[in-house]
């Protein structure tokens, strides 16, 4: 088993990935924590949706509240989350997230087992630029063990009054 070295990560530090306008701010990594879960803050603009409809088959989810609303579907429930809440999306349901308010919300998103968080560090290099290739991102949903559900974003955005993509920080 990895051990690591006890540390402090203040509030601005810790590597950023943006993705389409949300970010990814790798607190703990696998590594860190002997590939158990990794944790990563996710900072997300007003009415901002996170991702089409997805499922993961190698982890689960939590995601706290640290500020803002959180908005949900979790097969077809619809949960509303505020700050102190902890939202569970387990492995192999379809799920998707998004800022439910009119002010910024972030979330610490709890990824068990780890591994996970790479996906954001790997995608992050192409929305930086681009819109991700096809052909790219079946490539990295095969190596994460994650489902897409592209054709969820129009819904999702005509049904909750969102926006995506967003364009990243400056």
């Amino acid at each position: 088993m990895e051990t690591t070295k006890a540390r402090i990560l203040g509030p601005q530090e810790g590597e950023m990935a943006w993705l389409g306008g949300i970010g990814a701010r790798f607190m703990i990594d696998g590594g860190d924590a002997g590939q158990r879960f990794s944790l990563v803050e996710h900072p997300l603009p007003p009415r901002a949706l996170a991702a089409p409809l997805h499922r993961h088959s190698r982890e689960d989810e939590y995601s706290f509240v640290l500020e803002g609303t959180l908005g949900a579907l979790l097969g077809e429930e619809v949960i509303i989350g505020k700050p102190g809440d902890l939202v569970f999306k387990p492995r192999h349901q379809w799920h998707t997230f998004w800022n439910a308010g009119e002010t910024p919300a972030r979330i610490l998103e709890i990824i068990s087992p780890a591994g996970f968080e790479n996906f954001f560090r790997d995608i992050g290099k192409y929305i930086r630029v681009q819109m991700v290739p096809e052909e790219t991102l079946r490539a990295l949903s095969l190596k994460y063990g994650i489902e897409f559900d592209a054709a969820s974003i129009s819904r999702l955005i005509e049904r909750f009054g969102l926006r995506f993509p967003l364009e990243p920080p400056a």
